[in-house]
């Protein structure tokens, strides 16, 4: 693995010819969510059969939460008194009528990053998955939206229907894209019927949802991991 600087953002690159990212193979490119340090999804390239010469290219979320928790990012920052007293009170949260006030800013870096990339990478978007694990999900989501580059393949790992009047005039623009999305019913942290919400508004606009329910919280099972491991394989043309 070798660690960077592209596009303004520091990344983690591994697999490839050299297990360091080289030769100019297709992409599995995923954004680690809330809290959680800038490798934290790097161990799925180890747990996941890709065709050969695929790069994984994890970039890292701009902001250091200072949590006290190690090297803690975020793509934006989050109220987390809010959340506490939504659970405190039952109230489950439907994040589909929020726009996040840092959302602008982080679509902003992330759209100078994709652009950037190739002048940076040899990278070809037509041989690209993209997605990530729960914030890291909702700003791919956001993203692609918001551009035409030709992605293989969107991964939503446990993110939700977010900022519906900014998504909905976007989101029939990038019919026929396959999605993978994956969540827990017991998911404390984002509502399973967020999940739902996403998966509904996908399917009528005419992306090819791949969705998968499972028992469990905010996390990455291995059920998960196998239909995972089965749509990147597919996208990338194995």
């Amino acid at each position: 693995m070798r660690e960077g600087l592209l596009g303004g953002l520091k990344i983690r690159l591994t697999g490839g010819t050299d297990g360091r990212g080289g030769g100019e193979g297709p992409v599995v490119m995923l954004l680690h969510g809330f809290g959680a340090p800038g490798d934290d999804l790097v161990p799925l390239s180890e747990v996941i059969d890709v065709p050969r010469g695929t790069r994984w290219l994890f970039p890292e979320a701009p902001l250091s939460l200072n949590m006290g928790l190690g090297d803690s990012r975020a793509w934006w920052i989050i109220d987390f008194a809010r959340i506490q007293a939504d659970r405190e009170a039952g109230r489950i949260r439907d994040l589909s009528v929020e726009i996040p006030q840092g959302l602008s800013l982080a679509r902003e870096r992330f759209l100078t990053f994709l652009e950037e990339l190739p002048r940076q990478l040899p990278i070809n978007y037509e041989k690209t998955v993209i997605g990530g694990f729960s914030q890291g999900a909702m700003l791919t989501c956001d993203a692609v939206l918001h551009t035409d580059y030709p992605f293989a393949g969107l991964v939503q790992l446990s993110g939700n229907l977010l900022a519906r009047e900014v998504w909905a005039p976007l989101i029939n623009k990038r019919k026929g894209l396959p999605v993978f999305q994956s969540h827990g019913t017991q998911d404390d942290i984002l509502p399973h019927i967020g999940a739902e919400r996403l998966r509904d508004a996908l399917n009528h606009a005419g992306h090819v949802v791949e969705w998968h329910s499972f028992r469990g919280g905010h996390e990455i099972p291995e059920t998960v991991l196998r239909g995972l491991n089965g749509f990147v394989t597919k996208r990338l043309g194995a």
